[in-house]
């Protein structure tokens, strides 16, 4: 399983010391994330994760996605990466409202600064 297919698995099992790791890892390689391949799975959340995390990792590493994100559409039905949501009233009202684009298109939710590094 390659690092981006590691990191869509940890954002589903919301592993976040995990999912941190692999996204600093990939933020310090400098790839190119406009040519990451499509993801070998076939698991449907598992393509949404992805595309959402490689859009963001993209924007804020300035670069342009690879153009089979725009493929990707959203979850069938909304995935909070912070179970905490489900019960803090206010924490998934941030998540609804402000998570970052490429993950609030695909019903994936996470407060705003989600995965920022200093």
């Amino acid at each position: 399983m390659d690092q981006i297919e590691q990191l869509a698995q940890a954002a589903l099992a919301r592993d976040h010391l995990k999912l941190r790791s692999l996204a600093q890892d990939l933020a310090r390689a400098n790839i190119n994330f406009s040519v990451l391949p499509y993801p070998t799975t076939l698991d449907s959340r598992l393509l949404a994760i992805t595309a959402a995390l490689i859009e963001l990792l993209a924007f804020r590493n300035n670069q342009l996605p690879p153009t089979w994100t725009k493929e990707i559409g959203p979850l069938k039905e909304p995935f909070f990466l912070l179970a905490s949501a489900a019960n803090m009233k206010h924490l998934r009202a941030l998540c609804e409202t402000q998570s970052p684009e490429p993950m609030r298109k695909r019903l994936l939710y996470a407060p705003p600064h989600f995965l920022e590094f200093a």
